[in-house]
């Protein structure tokens, strides 16, 4: 019998899996994928708690794989709800909680698809399920342990499909070949402390600062590329901390956020930080630190085979052509890109992370045609 995934995207949303609680979404995959012939383990890694599944021959050259994550962020303001966001209920054709976009309904799709396809048309091949418990929080343990295991156990994926919602308004409009790197650099000006009414006798941090976010805000890093959009700074937060208003301060603090294409890396724009700082520190004698953290470099996977394979599929059962796009933040494609190539197919994301998240049941039901299709054309 066919794997409903709506019923099964209702039994993972009644798992309370905010991350880093796993809340038996694993366990319920783990008994299922067990039942339909798929070896299971259990990767779980500082904490975190991760499933690896796969159909098939191990180290088979004819491996798709597909990526995706259980956890959840958290509620919000449970009396904002129309529903219990834990309770996977359908209502006027649409299914609510939390994780029914974002992205639960993704994984029952393809959880759905790969146990359905292995037991009506068994494979020339294997079919690897990687599932991590931890992509919406810091993401060190999640995808990267099961890479980390993957590697040590000689298990390797030919292609991946990560399950993320990817489309803005209509199923089957766009389809992610990459992702743009992002960045957080802290930057910590330190001046002189001094009397308000005596700014010779002080160096003022906060007025180098100022200056430095202007020119940081102001620069055009670059004009986009042919796949990517132009590069983005934000600035983020400013704070010094100081309560009084005749007192100039020592320090004064400053966060941006970097969302860069493939024009950069994350060292060449620190490097470029540094240098936009030390020409500030030249005019006014306030130094600066920067504390730069890369979540993730930059990608692409270049059209081809693979992101030919899923527009066709979901021309097919949608009758839209999918955008190849870049666009958005990050998520866990950055680490498998350097596994396999890769690409991002699911669902319309509107109402992610949103009070009321839900998805329209039929959705869910294309996205599990669309994978499944793909697994047919692929081994086929």
């Amino acid at each position: 019998m066919p794997v409903d995934p709506v019923a099964l995207t209702a039994d993972l949303i009644r798992c309370p899996s905010v991350t880093p609680e796993e809340g038996g979404a694993l366990r319920l995959l783990e008994r299922m994928l067990s039942e339909a012939g798929f070896a299971c383990t259990r990767v779980d890694r500082g904490g975190v708690p991760n499933l690896f599944a796969r159909w098939g021959q191990k180290g088979h050259p004819r491996s798709f794989g597909f990526n995706g994550h259980t956890d959840v962020v958290p509620p919000g303001d449970l009396a904002a709800w129309t529903t219990d966001p834990f309770g996977g209920e359908v209502r006027g054709g649409l299914l609510y909680g939390r994780g029914a976009t974002d992205m639960k309904s993704g994984v029952a799709a393809f959880v759905a698809a790969a146990i359905d396809h292995v037991g009506d048309t068994p494979p020339d091949g294997a079919i690897l399920l990687a599932i991590t418990g931890d992509e919406e929080g810091p993401a060190r343990h999640g995808t990267v342990a099961l890479l980390d295991w993957m590697r040590a156990e000689g298990e390797a994926m030919t292609c991946c499909l990560v399950g993320e919602p990817t489309c803005p308004d209509r199923m089957g409009e766009a389809m992610k070949i990459g992702r743009r790197g992002s960045m957080t650099a802290r930057l910590l000006a330190r001046g002189v402390q001094g009397h308000s009414a005596y700014p010779h006798r002080a160096k003022n941090p906060l007025t180098a600062m100022v200056r430095l976010l202007d020119r940081l805000a102001q620069h055009e890093l670059d004009s986009g590329t042919d796949h990517f959009d132009p590069s983005t700074l934000a600035i983020t937060t400013v704070d010094t901390g100081n309560p009084a208003t005749n007192v100039i301060p020592a320090e004064a603090r400053a966060t941006v956020n970097i969302r860069f294409n493939d024009t950069h890396t994350g060292a060449s724009l620190t490097e470029w930080l540094w240098q936009m700082a030390d020409g500030v520190t030249g005019e006014t004698g306030v130094s600066f630190d920067i504390q730069a953290e890369i979540s993730g470099e930059s990608f692409l996977t270049p059209p081809g085979a693979l992101s030919d394979l899923v527009a066709d599929a979901v021309e097919a059962e949608t009758g839209l052509r999918p955008v190849l796009s870049t666009s958005g933040g990050t998520s866990d494609a950055r680490f498998v890109k350097d596994h396999c190539p890769v690409v991002e197919l699911g669902l319309v994301g509107k109402t992610m992370h949103q009070v009321n998240e839900h998805v329209p049941v039929e959705q869910v039901h294309q996205l599990k045609a669309i994978y499944g299709r793909i697994l047919r054309q692929y081994f086929g």
